[in-house]
């Protein structure tokens, strides 16, 4: 579908290269104007909707994190079965599945659009609405929890997420403008604040860290 409109607006442009009778040209000019509109207006609701779906992913897994929140019987009852039972056998835990299926499913997306979309411009605006979208969610989600302290579980999965998301992105092109947004540093600061939190509340976090180098995890 980008393709069509790539092709289509390269189409337009080279009906406007035509000669033309001067009794034509400001209607001709006139129509192109309005062709090169729709063209813009349709990319426009195509990234919307495309990004709407990536967020759509995104929103699982924080349904599925929300069900670690302080305070909830299912948070209360995976810590105290954690805590009693550690000590004689190997309890399962929620493991960075959940994180790294959806680390490989943003990697896969955008090699799957750089391999099929010819039009650079239209991945630039699709790579930087979908990075700010999910940000602005991450943000929310967090923001909704400012009374509340994570579930180190939680903390993890955010972190990898994150550190992944900020790092793919900028090898993808998205300028230091986009990735450092105010919603990025209120994410960062808040997983910073609460990294420290559970490193005195469980004794570490296992190597798994906010503050490390981007560069250090692929």
């Amino acid at each position: 579908m980008f393709n069509v409109m790539v092709d289509a607006k390269a189409q337009s442009a080279k009906l406007c290269a035509m000669e033309l009778s001067q009794e034509f040209v400001r209607e001709w000019r006139q129509y192109h104007s309005q062709i090169d509109n729709l063209i813009e207006e349709t990319v426009k609701e195509m990234i919307t909707l495309l990004v709407a779906k990536f967020v759509v992913i995104l929103e699982s897994i924080l349904a599925k994190l929300s069900r670690y929140d302080e305070g909830t019987l299912f948070s209360s009852f995976l810590s105290f079965t954690v805590k009693a039972a550690s000590k004689y056998v190997d309890v399962p835990k929620p493991g960075m599945d959940v994180a790294d299926s959806y680390v490989t499913f943003v990697r896969h997306s955008q090699d799957v659009l750089r391999d099929k979309v010819n039009e650079e411009m239209y991945i630039e605006r699709l790579f930087d609405q979908w990075y700010t979208s999910t940000m602005n969610l991450l943000g929310t989600w967090l923001i909704d929890r400012m009374d509340l302290q994570l579930h180190v579980y939680q903390l993890k999965i955010l972190i990898r997420i994150v550190k992944k998301k900020y790092r793919d992105f900028r090898l993808q092109g998205v300028l230091d403008s986009t990735l450092n947004s105010k919603m990025y540093e209120t994410v960062r600061n808040r997983l910073i604040l609460e990294e420290a939190t559970a490193s005195v509340r469980e004794g570490g976090m296992q190597g798994i860290s906010m503050k490390d180098s981007d560069e250090e995890d692929d």
